[in-house]
């Protein structure tokens, strides 16, 4: 797998395609703007996204002009409302390594189960990408339903400064994926109110639990909540200062809009768009998340103050019981 093509030149897919690049793969980094293409061209860095990222040895291009029929892996970096619009056009049948975590909006489908006719994994874990990007340490799963593909990937990445662990739980790893980003939401919605720490440390500790008991209700492996995606990512998520849910949580508990708070950070804020699908999921299957909803409420509009004081007014249960469970949908 020595010919990579990274398709998506935002900051994960900035730091990523150095990090294969560092493994001594031939990277090539795809993205739809030929602006962003001529400004990598001529200053080995990309200005919009990640510019503290050396992209010498790295080949800059548009995805139309992208060598991805030949390509070994097709690594893709791009938001959840376009994945599946990129899956699907490739041409070849180079396996995919999906870096995105999310859900897809149009169906409610994982990510993963948009590839067809090719191998497919997903990799996740708690990767904050300027850490990423600079050099410091870092640890991610790998998973797939095809070992040796898992395998081959995680011989390909795992380095001294970013490990890789895989896994067989796609379902499970991807759900985290996607719902750690709305847990943040919430995480960041403390922040903006200054409720303090220990009001974050329990939105985090439910969150995961919600995320635990969503998995169960669909067949994941609940070890893999208590994982590195689970977990691992989940903690980061919601605490590092820089991470766009938890920022945007922030925000819009500082009385932006939604759409204000996406402008103001600049980047794609997933939790934002994965929050309504995981909810319709949730709903689907029976298991009620009082955190999804009540973030998806305050996105559609309901003052975040009045929602902390009605999470803190529900009936008191078992911390271990299952909550409650509305009727799944028909």
């Amino acid at each position: 797998m020595k010919n990579v093509v990274v398709i998506g030149g935002g900051s994960w897919g900035t730091a990523f395609a150095r990090l294969l690049a560092d493994r001594d793969c031939s990277v090539t980094l795809a993205t739809r703007s030929a602006d962003d293409v001529a400004a990598i061209r001529a200053t080995g860095h990309n200005p919009r996204y990640s510019p503290q990222v050396d992209l010498n040895g790295v080949e800059a291009t548009t995805i139309d002009a992208a060598p991805i029929e030949s390509a070994d892996l097709i690594v893709v970096a791009v938001p959840s409302h376009a994945f599946g619009e990129i899956v699907s056009a490739l041409p070849g049948r180079a396996p995919v390594l999906s870096l995105t975590k999310g859900l897809d909006p149009a169906s409610g489908e994982r990510l993963s189960t948009l590839v067809q006719g090719r191998s497919v994994a997903v990799l996740s874990g708690p990767n904050m990408v300027e850490e990423i990007a600079a050099g410091l340490p870092g640890v991610a799963v790998i998973a797939s339903t095809d070992e040796t593909l898992a395998l081959e990937l995680q011989e390909l990445i795992n380095s001294v400064v970013f490990r890789v662990y895989v896994n067989s739980d796609v379902l499970g790893v991807e759900l985290c994926g996607a719902a750690k980003n709305v847990i943040a939401l919430a995480a960041g919605g403390v922040d903006g109110l200054r409720l303090g720490d220990s009001a974050k440390a329990a939105i985090i500790t439910r969150g995961l639990y919600e995320m635990s008991r969503l998995g169960a209700a669909v067949g994941a492996d609940p070890e893999t909540f208590a994982g590195l995606a689970g977990m691992g990512d989940l903690v980061v998520t919601c605490w590092h200062a820089t991470g766009r849910n938890r920022r945007a949580g922030e925000l819009i508990a500082r009385c932006r809009t939604p759409d204000e708070a996406r402008a103001e950070i600049g980047q794609v804020v997933e939790g934002l768009t994965t929050a309504p699908v995981l909810r319709e999921l949730s709903r689907r299957v029976g298991v009620e998340l009082p955190i999804t909803e009540g973030v998806c409420a305050v996105l559609d509009g309901r003052p975040l103050s009045e929602l902390a004081g009605c999470l803190m007014g529900r009936r008191p249960t078992d911390e271990r019981s299952s909550g409650s469970r509305v009727p799944a949908a028909r």
